[in-house]
């Protein structure tokens, strides 16, 4: 890999990929424990959105105060966070825009499907920009993504 190519994959694909990955899976127990336990396709919403802001903070900061990117090759720490927490933020707000739908069972199956959708782009990135073998990487987010489901469906039907 070039050295141009290998500091893209390091200060934009790597973090935002991470980003992405917990953006997309660490919002999903509270988005179907919501809305399971309330039934209600506005308050699902309002979680699902305060979780994926939340994480985009939580994660901006985290990957920003990781490193100084000196001496691993990873640039600049502040344009990292912020590459995170927007992939954060686009992971996690992506499967509550169907909680717009006054339906909550419609917009539960609309929400499943954009997991999946989220999940089939991460495992291609994984496998695009870090030569891991697709179905491999299938199924690895598949099963942490269903792990992640149903912790919030089993909560939030408690």
């Amino acid at each position: 890999m070039e050295n141009e190519e290998k500091a893209f994959v390091l200060q934009y694909i790597q973090p935002g990929l991470l980003g992405l990955m917990d953006g997309s899976v660490s919002t999903l127990a509270p988005l179907f424990a919501v809305a399971f336990a309330t039934k209600s396709s506005h308050v699902t919403l309002l979680v699902g959105l305060s979780a994926a802001v939340g994480a985009a903070i939580s994660m901006g900061f985290a990957e920003a105060l990781s490193d100084t990117g000196i001496h691993t090759g990873r640039g600049y720490p502040i344009r990292r966070g912020f590459v995170t927490g927007i992939m954060t933020l686009m992971g996690g707000i992506l499967h509550a825009i169907p909680f717009l739908l006054p339906d909550i069972s419609n917009a539960i199956y609309l929400a499943c499907t954009v997991v999946a959708l989220e999940l089939i782009i991460i495992a291609y990135i994984r496998n695009h920009y870090f030569k891991m073998n697709f179905l491999i990487s299938v199924t690895q987010v598949v099963v942490g993504g269903l792990l992640v489901i149903v912790a919030g469906v089993l909560i939030g039907s408690g």
